[in-house]
């Protein structure tokens, strides 16, 4: 079977080569006598070709140095100085060295920001990636009108500007005209009346939790319901009839497909809410007492509040070195992952 495989295509080939001479046949045998295989050809790429990419990259890349790099170069000139509003107004340079960087790293209080930064960025990407998924996977089961609606109000949801639905949960948790306590006082409640939410720790980061996860989860379902129409339908219906409830289908099909858009999405959420920072000054300025602030809230409050501009500069570059140890301990793991499951393991 194979010899006459061989010589169908042979007689199917052309049999004029470049120059009128005769193709190499199959089996090594060349147009010459020794028998040996003719060399494959290398394509070489031209040094245009080469350069094609780096020069798409070039106004990107001048683009990030302008409006990213530079700032971040006079932020960290800023940082070694001590820079209050006497040496901003008569334009005097003081140059402190590292003694902003002590001073902080040495303070209880940028210890327990952060702390307090890291429990609150994980508590809110863990329940927007479960929220979300579980609202992904609901548009992926209604009927096509349903899911048409879900859809567009959680558009509208995305789309509304943060300083605007900042300003509707303000007037929803309002201690006095707030719908939320009007509704729980007529369900029986009768003590949230007139309960203020912005006036203890936890309620507080109540209602910002709500307002960041409610404007999180448009992102999160939408991409999830469009990553689930990428799955074969054929994987679903196998699962089931092999005996798969719903969970077993999730954990055997939907999440070993979609592990890329679990792991991008979750590494976007934590950035996101790592770095929020208008939701929780609209609310109450880091307030009561500084108990809710977050490390941008506190360089914001050190740096402008405050007047301590070379310690605010310091502040939000360490906000930066937190952030990319998360990053990077988050992104260890995954890679970590994805080698156990090219290894087999």
């Amino acid at each position: 079977m194979a010899v006459q495989l061989d010589d169908a295509a042979d007689k199917a080939a052309p049999r004029t080569g470049k120059g009128d001479a005769p193709p190499a046949r199959r089996g090594g045998r060349g147009a010459g006598s020794s028998g040996t295989p003719s060399a494959p050809t290398r394509r070489t790429t031209s040094a245009p070709a080469r350069r094609t990419p780096y020069l798409l990259l070039l106004p990107a890349l001048l683009a990030t140095a302008v409006f990213l790099g530079w700032p971040m170069v006079r932020n960290l000139l800023l940082s070694f100085q001590n820079l209050n509003m006497k040496e901003l107004i008569q334009h005097l340079t003081d140059w402190r060295g590292t003694g902003n960087y002590q001073e902080i790293l040495g303070s209880e209080q940028f210890w327990r920001v952060t702390s307090r930064t890291v429990v609150f960025t994980a508590v809110n990407v863990v329940l927007i990636m479960v929220l979300g998924v579980l609202i992904g996977l609901l548009l992926a089961r209604l009927g096509t009108t349903v899911r048409l609606v879900l859809s567009a109000a959680l558009v509208l949801a995305w789309a509304m500007p943060v300083i605007a639905a900042t300003t509707v949960f303000q007037w929803l948790f309002d201690s006095r005209y707030g719908v939320v306590n009007w509704v729980l006082d007529r369900l029986g409640w009768h003590s949230m009346a007139h309960y203020d939410w912005v006036g203890s720790q936890l309620s507080t980061f109540f209602v910002i939790t709500v307002l960041i996860v409610w404007q999180s989860l448009p992102f999160v379902a939408l991409n999830l319901y469009a990553a689930t129409t990428t799955i074969p339908k054929e994987l679903y219906e196998a699962a089931r009839m092999d005996g798969a409830g719903t969970w077993k289908v999730f954990t055997s099909v939907t999440f070993p497909f979609l592990k890329p858009f679990f792991l991008a999405t979750t590494f976007l959420e934590i950035i996101w809410v790592f770095k929020a920072f208008p939701q929780i000054f609209a609310i109450n300025q880091g307030g009561p007492d500084r108990l809710t602030e977050t490390l941008p809230i506190y360089a914001f409050t050190e740096g402008v509040g405050n007047l301590h501009f070379g310690m605010g500069a310091a502040i939000s570059l360490l906000t930066i070195v937190v952030l990319l140890a998360m990053t990077a301990y988050y992104l260890r793991l995954t890679f970590k992952q994805e080698q156990r499951e090219e290894n087999g393991l």
